[in-house]
């Protein structure tokens, strides 16, 4: 059973088509995030399933049914904002019990319900306290309970972390994915930041200038992109471009511009010999080394550089590197767990297995 669906919805602006031909379903009771970046056309495809939007084609179905036509109050969908638009003038209490009341419950059910959504939560007894005397990440959770309350099919958020500091987005994460799973409820996020789609998703959908590229399970998505942007936008990867020089099999030969060659596997089969293309290379897959003769007797890729800087996060430390051709390379380096110290100036070699490279044709 899908609480939500999208079938070839299109949206049109005049001339500007800003959703193309999006179709996906979404299960009962999971967490989907469609992911993308600024101006893709996913805040206008979030829209149109609230009812704030009419599309130009295509349908929305809820619990199966369509809901086209449907007032956005006559649709069992809720959605929560970035800036949560909570009523100041009213306490918390009455900011959850708004929904309901306009729905003409009576007064001990919305009491009852106010109380164990709080509860559920984790704020019980903030009823009488005002909104300007909560936390940012209190105020998120009173913001999603107010929906909750009313029982919604589908839950829509709308970047609902993006005004919060990074210690409590990292928080509010897990936290957001831990609410959905006690609600039992269908979550539909949507995000431009890839950490946020890739922590709390089941699936992600990966959408880029109105159409969606990819949709799948976050760890597909990371490790096997179909598309060059997937691949660029989904996490972080070094790109290098060059042209087809050999193709066996699923793997393929690139020579670079500057003559070096490297080694990746392929997916495409429109690829051939002396078509240009782009290949991405996790941080993480490359491996640095200053021993030549141990790199030399590996059968991986390897690319002269040198040391530029040494970018240290705790565990995401990275060492910068500067190849022959003046690019720069990220590579992941963890010296608190047995890596070699390198220095800044040091000539190093890195290299990286076949598989760990993705070729895709370069654009245009």
């Amino acid at each position: 059973m899908f609480d939500l669906e999208s079938d070839k919805i299109t949206k049109r602006f005049g001339t500007f088509t800003a959703v193309k031909d999006v179709s996906f379903e979404v299960p009962s009771g999971s967490f989907f995030s469609i992911l993308g970046p600024s101006g893709c056309g996913k805040t206008t495809l979030m829209r149109i399933i609230a009812g704030f939007e009419t599309p130009s084609e295509g349908d929305i179905r809820i619990k199966g049914k369509s809901v086209l036509g449907s007032a956005p109050n006559k649709r069992n969908v809720k959605m929560v904002f970035q800036h949560l638009a909570l009523f100041p003038m009213m306490n918390i209490g009455e900011n959850i019990a708004y929904g309901l009341k306009c729905r003409g419950e009576n007064r001990t059910d919305i009491k009852r319900k106010v109380t164990a959504v709080l509860d559920r939560i984790g704020l019980p007894g903030v009823e009488e306290k005002h909104v300007s005397q909560l936390s940012g990440g209190q105020k998120q959770r009173v913001a999603i309970a107010r929906c909750m309350v009313l029982e919604p099919d589908v839950l829509l958020l709308d970047e609902p972390l993006g005004a919060l500091d990074l210690k409590l987005r990292e928080h509010m994460k897990i936290e957001l994915k831990q609410l959905q799973h006690q609600f039992d409820t269908t979550f539909l996020y949507i995000t431009h930041d890839q950490s946020e789609a890739l922590v709390m998703s089941d699936n992600v959908a990966v959408m880029n200038a109105g159409r969606f590229e990819q949709i799948g399970p976050p760890e597909e998505l990371y490790n096997a992109p179909k598309s060059a942007f997937v691949a660029g936008f989904v996490g972080d990867s070094n790109r290098f471009s060059g042209k087809v020089s050999a193709i066996s099999g699923g793997e393929a030969r690139i020579t670079l511009a500057n003559g070096q060659e490297v080694l990746a596997g392929i997916d495409d089969k429109a690829l051939f010999l002396g078509a240009k293309v782009d290949v991405f290379v996790r941080p993480e897959a490359i491996f640095i080394t200053r021993r030549e003769k141990a790199a030399a007797d590996s059968p991986q890729t390897l690319l002269k550089g040198v040391v530029d800087s040494l970018l240290f996060n705790g565990a995401n430390s990275r060492v910068l590197v500067r190849l022959e051709d003046s690019s720069l390379v990220e590579v992941d380096h963890r010296i608190g767990q047995g890596e070699d110290r390198f220095n800044k100036g040091e000539a190093v070699l890195l290299g990286w297995e076949m598989h760990a490279g993705q070729c895709f044709a370069a654009k245009g």
